[in-house]
């Protein structure tokens, strides 16, 4: 079973800016029933304590809190962003996906990270999810085939 599902992703996104950019997927996030509305406060004032550490790729963001900032269970949400926006990363602006997650158990958090960072590590994964037409096309560009152990 794949990691995200089409109702947890959303194409053609508009945002003001970064925050508003880590806001829109918190919302989701809440939406699902995941997270708490602090967590999503959380992810933006983690964003602005940190710097634009989340932005971890060209093109890519992930905005997340610490499980004891309101997760209530696992989700991933992506957006993609149209037009893409800066998060203040001169390396790897602008944005144009952002993949949020929860979860409410910290050894959780560190294994969708690790596999968070395998699916973007895969060769010509942003044009692909940059490119994607429908909702379904990102959920199958992010929900790869497991690899071997």
């Amino acid at each position: 079973m794949g990691w995200i599902t089409e109702d947890n992703v959303a194409l053609q996104v508009k945002v003001s800016g970064w925050e508003d950019a880590v806001r829109a997927a918190g919302r989701m996030l809440l939406d699902c029933g995941a997270v708490e509305e602090r967590y999503i406060d959380a992810m933006v004032e983690t964003a602005k304590e940190l710097g634009p550490y989340i932005v971890i790729a060209p093109g890519i963001s992930i905005p997340h809190a610490r499980p004891e900032d309101g997760a209530k269970d696992v989700c991933f949400v992506a957006l993609h962003l149209e037009p893409p926006v800066d998060f203040g990363n001169p390396d790897n602006d602008p944005v144009q996906l952002v993949i949020a997650f929860s979860s409410p158990d910290a050894t959780v958090h560190v294994k969708m990270l690790a596999e968070l960072a395998r699916v973007i590590g895969q060769d010509g994964f942003l044009e692909r999810a940059t490119n994607a037409q429908t909702p379904e096309d990102l959920v199958s560009i992010l929900n790869p085939p497991p690899q071997g152990d």
